[in-house]
């Protein structure tokens, strides 16, 4: 037997089931959006790939520099937090 409840501003009557109904339609329509973005941003994630690749192949030297700025700063920051840790625990 289905609960009926009735709605406040239209004053008709709704049973679970209709509202249940209603959840799984709005569920999906945001799956489907979801979906739609996921490709967008593989989409964008494909471009900038390629735009890296190709500045890498056009100037590798400086992407070699660049890298390894960044492997530096990496390392030192990982240093800082290896070393932060080990004196909190004397």
């Amino acid at each position: 037997m289905a609960k009926k409840v009735v709605a406040k501003k239209t004053k008709k009557a709704v049973t679970v089931s209709d509202v249940k109904k209603g959840f799984e339609k709005e569920i999906e329509k945001g799956l489907k959006a979801v979906e739609k973005e996921a490709v967008k941003i593989r989409k964008q994630a494909d471009a900038a790939v390629k735009q890296a690749d190709s500045y890498i192949r056009k100037n590798p030297e400086k992407a070699i520099a660049i890298a390894s700025g960044i492997a530096a700063a990496l390392g030192a920051a990982s240093a800082l937090i290896a070393s932060h840790s080990s004196k909190k625990k004397k």
